[in-house]
């Protein structure tokens, strides 16, 4: 039974990992190009490859009522990446569920999340090239996205893959410091602000974006802080501002963790606000603010529970055109979940999940004509990472 399962699960990966496997096997004895380039010297220390799924059937609701029902794929990757001789890794990874055409300014589809090669200079620093993770703090934006049911509102917003440059300095085996400068935006700016840029701004000629994050342990690593600030241009004269803090406590059957999200943004990139009149059109001098509680508890080996609710705000802290000063929208997100794991030596797991929404709209929004109703949904799905090799 198990490795008919098994055989049907690979089956769900794509006729590209098993072309894969074929290749590798038919390789298998050749030097690669690096052996050749290096006369040997230099050899592939460590190659991975996996395919990543996470898919779902739900049962949407609007109030009370049902809205509709879907089989979904939320997420689908593959992954590649190793080392090579002791100073060089690499990382890549493709999603299957974003936009495929590249964007104009790095010249690359929202599709391809990580391309990057890291150069190890010393035993305790090292820098990134290519695109990669953006720095910013808080655990649920950190970890790996596939073992996020739903993410809050602020981390869904949050472009999280940018194309530029990083150094990481492990001072000591409990500190970390992260420097970071990239891509504030993948395309133009009407890519990014659809309803068009507010009348008297100007596009940016540097559209970076400058992260510093600090990672620490305590404890004997129980304890972990993710914290980060981060400035970036987004037009000339308006910049967008960042503090993110993630605080996690992970020990035995007990993960739990607190992250505070806050941005300050000169024109509004997340967007929340700028869509709430009855015609859109691009706000400027917004605040979001999200606060996120997560409590895991593995019961059994073989069962995880978790609760997980966040509560956030989207305001305007300074008037313009018809967007007035004040609090504009409240929310809260909750989820309740349980895990299966039925084999112990595969990352795989079936879950059970309901997550509500519910929102609040101040009267700067319905002044606007906003209208957004509570929503819920119920989820039966499957996560599997599948180790090709």
């Amino acid at each position: 039974m198990k490795k008919h399962f098994l055989l049907f699960l690979l089956c769900l990966a794509t006729n590209a990992s098993l072309t894969a496997q074929e290749t590798l096997r038919e390789n298998n004895g050749e030097p690669t190009l690096v052996e050749r380039l290096s006369n040997g010297e230099i050899k592939i220390n460590s190659a991975e490859m996996n395919f990543q799924l996470f898919t779902s059937a739900n049962a949407e609701f609007v109030g009370n009522e049902l809205d509709g029902m879907n089989f979904k794929l939320n997420r689908v990757r593959l992954e590649i990446k190793g080392d090579v001789g002791k100073w060089l890794g690499y990382h890549y990874r493709q999603s299957f569920n974003k936009y495929s055409d590249p964007y104009s300014l790095d010249n690359l589809s929202s599709s391809l999340e990580l391309a990057y090669v890291n150069l190890k200079a010393r035993h305790n620093l090292n820098f990134t090239i290519g695109k990669q993770f953006v720095n910013f703090g808080g655990y649920e934006y950190y970890v790996n996205s596939i073992r996020v049911r739903e993410f809050s509102e602020f981390n869904n917003l949050l472009t999280a893959y940018q194309a530029g440059i990083s150094g990481n300095w492990q001072v000591n085996p409990d500190h970390e410091l992260c420097f970071q400068i990239v891509n504030n935006r993948n395309g133009n700016d009407e890519d990014i602000y659809p309803t068009g840029l507010p009348e008297g701004t100007a596009k940016a000629k540097i559209p970076f974006m400058y992260t510093v994050n600090w990672n620490s342990y305590y404890l004997d690593k129980a304890l972990q802080l993710r914290y980060a600030t981060a400035v970036g241009q987004q037009t000339r004269k308006r910049y967008s501002y960042y503090f993110t803090c993630g605080n996690t406590y992970e020990k035995g059957p007990l993960l739990t963790y607190l992250d505070v999200m806050y941005t300050r943004q000169g024109i509004d990139q997340h967007g929340v606000v700028s869509r709430l009149p009855g015609t859109p059109h691009t706000a400027m001098n917004t605040e979001y603010l999200s606060i996120i509680g997560d409590v895991d508890y593995r019961v059994h080996p073989q069962w995880n529970v978790y609760v997980k609710g966040a509560y956030e705000t989207a305001r305007v802290y300074k008037s313009n055109g018809d967007f007035r000063k004040g609090m504009y929208r409240r929310s809260w997100n909750a989820q309740s979940s349980v895990e299966f794991f039925p084999f112990k030596q595969l990352d795989l797991f079936v879950f059970v999940l309901y997550t509500y929404r519910g929102v609040i709209l101040e009267k700067a929004a319905t002044r606007m004509g906003a209208i957004e109703p509570d929503t819920h949904r119920i989820s039966l799905g499957l996560v599997y990472s599948i180790p090709v090799f």
